[in-house]
């Protein structure tokens, strides 16, 4: 059962812009922290941006006053806009949802991944 689904993702130029989604399940987004990741080949999966359900946002230092992450809760779905793109910027981009379920007395962590979207910057 998929649980978070990106989009987004293309071939571009170096600074040229694209916008990356990342829909879920109202009752898995509404109680996810949601992240990007990214893994270039022969990379580790590193951590590129998060927001918190209350909107609070975080960036990698490379990506920082390029890159915006948002979340719209009425359409379960974040986005990540790239502006400024580099060549280094190329990978494939993973949408994360980690957060709990609550069901009675007992809590449920899940931490979701998508299946990834590649994003390729020319130079």
């Amino acid at each position: 059962q998929v649980q978070v689904v990106e989009s987004g993702g293309g071939l571009v130029q170096a600074g040229g812009s694209l916008r990356l989604s990342c829909a879920a399940a109202e009752s898995t987004f509404s109680r996810s922290t949601m992240a990007w990741y990214r893994q270039a080949p022969a990379n580790q999966r590193e951590f590129v941006a998060a927001v918190t359900i209350g909107g609070d946002t975080n960036y990698a230092d490379s990506v920082k006053d390029r890159f915006t992450l948002s979340r719209d809760n009425a359409k379960n779905t974040m986005y990540l806009q790239m502006n400024s793109l580099k060549p280094e910027d190329t990978a494939v981009y993973y949408c994360n949802a980690k957060g709990e379920y609550i069901i009675g007395r007992n809590k449920l962590p899940f931490d979701y991944w998508g299946q990834g979207t590649q994003v390729t910057v020319s130079p």
